[in-house]
């Protein structure tokens, strides 16, 4: 990946968390990494854990900001999340998936939070 990209995508992360904040999640981590396996955010809000995917594009070139996420990249981050519960999983906490996606158009962006995404195994 190169640095524009990794730049760009770092920057639509820092916006979908502080969107996610401005509606009272919390941020519990960045870039969760279980392994080579990877959660974009994981954040909380009355005992939701959410696990989201960001997607950031700066151009409408390439198809939306979500095309990519797909059933290979899906799995990739539930084996994140099982592995992000058992270290810091509470019981009676509902889990799921969200996507957000970012569209940076120069100093302006436009977010889109898709709450409950996926769920495991139903593609």
């Amino acid at each position: 990946m190169d640095c524009d990209r990794l730049g760009i995508g770092r920057r639509g992360e820092a916006l979908a968390a502080a969107y996610l904040e401005r509606r009272g999640w919390v941020v519990l981590g960045r870039n969760y990494r279980a392994g080579p396996r990877e959660i974009d955010l994981v954040a909380v809000r009355d005992g939701v854990v959410a696990f989201v995917e960001v997607k950031t594009r700066s151009t409408s070139s390439g198809g939306t900001p979500l095309e990519p996420i797909r059933s290979a990249k899906m799995r990739a981050v539930e084996v994140a999340a099982r592995r992000w519960i058992l270290e810091h999983g509470k019981p009676g906490t509902t889990y799921r998936f969200d996507a957000i996606a970012v569209r940076i158009r120069g100093a302006a962006s436009e977010i889109d939070h898709i709450p409950d995404a996926w769920r495991p195994g139903r593609r």
